[in-house]
């Protein structure tokens, strides 16, 4: 089969399309899917270039986000028929320890792949392959920090810092469909119009503006003893210098949502803001199977349609793996076989 295999690690041009890759076949409580759609992450760089304390096995298929069609059942598998549309859960949630797929076990960046069969999720009518494969990491991951984890409920002003990327935007269209006030965060003049047409009420270019101040004029300075001012909740999975800024948009009993630090594991912090305005910093990991199912249901009832910035053919994987890197990316890719 062809495959995009990464065989050692380095920079993006070390992806390779092998035309020749072995075909999978199914062991005792597998499946092989054939591939239909498999969506980029920003994981895919860092399954790349390399992370530290993870040893990517080699060669190795990237792309985390699988949907396709079952196209093989191994023994011990019940339940399933060949032909049925299924969403691949990159995390197993019977056997978390054994990795993600695209970074420990073969990913979607193929004509097949093999999984446990206890990673597969039904597809429902009016959800497509590739609306499926862009949702685990960013939608499924921007569901649990928000609902499961958050509790962002109607009526709330929320600030999204890097609005535009898979899980930024997965967020902006979460907090609208619930009926939030969204202030959202972006770069380009591009990305700001991108941003406004998904429903944000309000978009800042922060590299051009202060987030900070800007808030202020929309809302006005948070008041300790008031509770007046600032926002409700700031999602903020980009660390870095911004961190002390999201507290000090916060009103008073505010939420910080975080999951994930891309722009820096360890800024400074100031506890100040923390004890004074008795904010509250939630952290939230992946998703669950029942974040996945739920946003399936909403794309099939039309209520959410995932924001698909483009789509390529297998051959032009790791141009997308570069967009990625680079930040041209505006909502997710779509790779199809």
């Amino acid at each position: 089969m062809r495959a995009v295999c990464l065989h050692e690690q380095g920079d993006i041009d070390k992806l390779t399309l092998d035309e020749n890759f072995p075909d999978p076949a199914p062991g005792e409580g597998q499946v092989v899917i054939r591939v239909k759609a498999t969506s980029l992450n920003y994981h895919d760089v860092f399954t790349c270039r390399g992370m530290p304390g993870i040893k990517v096995p080699m060669p190795m298929i990237i792309g985390l986000d699988i949907a396709g069609e079952i196209a093989e059942i191994g023994a011990g598998v019940f339940g399933w028929a060949v032909g049925e549309a299924v969403l691949v859960n990159p995390l197993d949630p019977a056997a978390p320890q054994n990795g993600l797929m695209g970074e420990m076990i073969h990913g979607g960046a193929a004509e097949y792949c093999v999984v446990d069969a206890t990673r597969l999720i039904r597809i429902p009518d009016g959800c497509g392959f590739e609306q499926a494969a862009a949702l685990p990491v960013a939608y499924g991951t921007a569901h649990r920090m928000m609902f499961t984890n958050g509790g962002v409920t109607e009526g709330e002003k929320v600030l999204i810092l890097g609005a535009s990327g898979g899980v930024g935007s997965s967020c902006v269209l979460l907090a609208k469909m619930i009926g939030c006030e969204v202030v959202a965060c972006g770069s380009t003049e591009e990305k700001l119009k991108a941003l406004t047409a998904w429903g944000a009420d309000h978009v800042i270019d922060y590299k051009e503006k202060d987030f900070v101040k800007e808030i202020w004029n929309l809302y006005t300075k948070p008041h300790r003893r008031t509770f007046d001012g600032g926002v409700d909740v700031v999602i903020n999975f980009t660390g870095g210098d911004t961190w002390v800024p999201s507290l000090r948009v916060l009103r008073r009993g505010g939420r910080l949502l975080t999951c994930g630090a891309t722009a820096g594991f360890d800024p400074k912090t100031d506890l100040r803001y923390v004890w004074t305005y008795e904010l509250k910093i939630l952290g939230s990991n992946s998703w669950a199977p029942e974040d996945l199912e739920r946003l399936m249901e909403l794309i099939a009832d039309g209520r959410l349609k995932p924001v698909i910035d483009t789509v390529l053919p297998l051959d032009r994987t790791a141009e997308g793996v570069r967009q990625l890197a680079e930040r041209e990316v505006i909502g997710k890719i779509i790779i199809t076989p």
